[in-house]
């Protein structure tokens, strides 16, 4: 039998205290995960227009590059999702990261659109393993009520990694050359695995867990792993939620990380010397609104709010700010147009803090990996379609436009979907997904 979902409004037991912090050590190797893996995902798009000078790419082929990418990243996001709910998330990420790297040094070797994708295949079906392995490693560090801020906090590590890469790859291009950037940002993953090898452990086998802490963490009924049939989880409407969800939101935040330096440079004339600082300020912005929509939600449920209220007004809050967007491509200046994209990038990290802890909030912890990977795939695709439209659009049309009036209302249209699909938030009984199917 399964365990009774816990109410949504449960205050559970009292805060531990100080001795107890090891969870957010544990979400701050989440974090850094998070930010290399967009450290390393990012140095292409950076360099992407002057490697496109150089070695005459059409924006078609960059999109092929960005299409194939998102291929391979959502089909493996599904396997990851499985095999991290088998496995567990240490073992997970390790294997992850390991395959991410090697495919990021060997970004080194080659010089055409068709060489980029072939190697950008094991970086992305290596970073498919990021979110199944972080969000099961929340999953199992935190309650609900922390989940959330947590989920918020090393998501923000994207908006790091965003950051730091236009910084230091002009820095490492002009000192020692363009594939060096692949080398080094490649390299510091190591450090990372070593790191992760060494500390995590699951709560009950952590040596320096108090018991006030394990307590915390526990206070939501822990059930045994068990497999989840696919067609069980696909019955479900919270699945599809969270499927939609993904599919709508995704592909603009793709399209930010992946053709923003490209769209500084065509507008604005910025060259790879002066991108740093517009992208600071835009995924500066992203960081306060990833954490932002994770306190959001976790305040109101501290407050004693159910976790469907809280959760969907962080959704319509966050939604909102990305609206603005709309104007970005006719701003008069580059500040401003990095201020709008920035509102829309906080707006999609918070919204993404609250959405990805959909699976969490409503299904066994033995199931949360396989749903994860759905909506990763969804989301992948909707990524795949949008870079085919993005790379059309600039070559036939020339202008971003279309794709910022997108980027506008997709939030709005994600949260109409998840309140169809879940109008209350009610947690899937394990029960019924364990089923047989007839």
């Amino acid at each position: 039998m399964s365990a009774p979902p816990v109410p949504a409004n449960d205050t559970g037991p009292a805060r531990p205290g100080p001795s107890g912090h090891v969870r957010w050590i544990v979400c701050g190797l989440l974090f850094a995960a998070v930010a290399l893996s967009y450290v390393d995902r990012q140095v292409l798009s950076v360099l992407k227009p002057s490697l496109q000078k150089q070695y005459g790419w059409s924006e078609t082929g960059y999109g092929d590059v960005v299409f194939w990418f998102q291929a391979a990243y959502g089909a493996s996001y599904v396997v990851f999702g499985r095999l991290v709910d088998r496995i567990g998330a240490k073992a997970g990420y390790a294997l992850a990261v390991s395959l991410w790297t090697v495919g990021q040094i060997a970004h080194a070797f080659v010089t055409s659109t068709a060489g980029f994708t072939a190697v950008r295949i094991p970086l992305a079906m290596g970073e498919a393993g990021t979110f199944p392995a972080a969000l099961a490693a929340a999953g199992d560090w935190f309650p609900r009520r922390e989940r959330a801020l947590a989920v918020g906090i090393f998501n923000a590590g994207a908006n790091v990694g965003a950051i730091v890469t236009p910084l230091i790859v002009p820095v490492i291009v002009l000192t020692l050359g363009w594939r060096w950037a692949f080398i080094l940002t490649g390299l510091l993953t190591v450090v990372w695995l070593a790191a992760w090898l060494g500390y995590y452990r699951r709560p009950r086998e952590h040596p320096k867990v108090t018991p006030q802490e394990l307590a915390w963490i526990e206070s939501e009924p822990v059930e045994a792993q068990r497999p989840v049939r696919w067609t069980r989880l696909f019955a479900q409407r919270q699945t599809w939620a969270y499927i939609a969800g993904r599919f709508l939101i995704d592909p603009v935040w793709w399209t930010f990380l992946f053709w923003l330096p490209d769209f500084f440079a065509k507008r604005y004339g910025v060259d790879m010397k002066s991108f740093g600082p517009p992208l600071v300020l835009i995924y500066l912005m992203a960081d306060v609104g990833s954490i932002f929509g994770g306190w959001t939600s976790s305040r109101l449920l501290a407050r004693g709010a159910s976790l469907n209220r809280a959760r969907k007004t962080a959704l319509l809050t966050c939604a909102c700010l990305a609206v603005p967007v709309c104007v970005a491509m006719n701003a008069p200046n580059l500040w401003i147009a990095a201020g709008l994209i920035g509102l829309a990038c906080a707006g999609h990290q918070g919204f993404s803090a609250n959405l990805y802890a959909l699976p969490a909030d409503l299904f066994p912890r033995w199931a949360t990996g396989s749903v994860v990977g759905l909506g990763g795939a969804s989301g992948a695709l909707g990524g795949m379609l949008m870079a085919k439209y993005a790379g059309w659009v600039l070559q036939a049309v020339g202008g971003y436009g279309p794709i910022f009036a997108f980027a506008s209302v997709a939030y709005l249209l994600a949260l109409g979907v998840v309140q169809v699909l879940t109008p209350v938030y009610q947690p899937v009984d394990g029960a019924r997904l364990q089923a047989q199917d007839s």
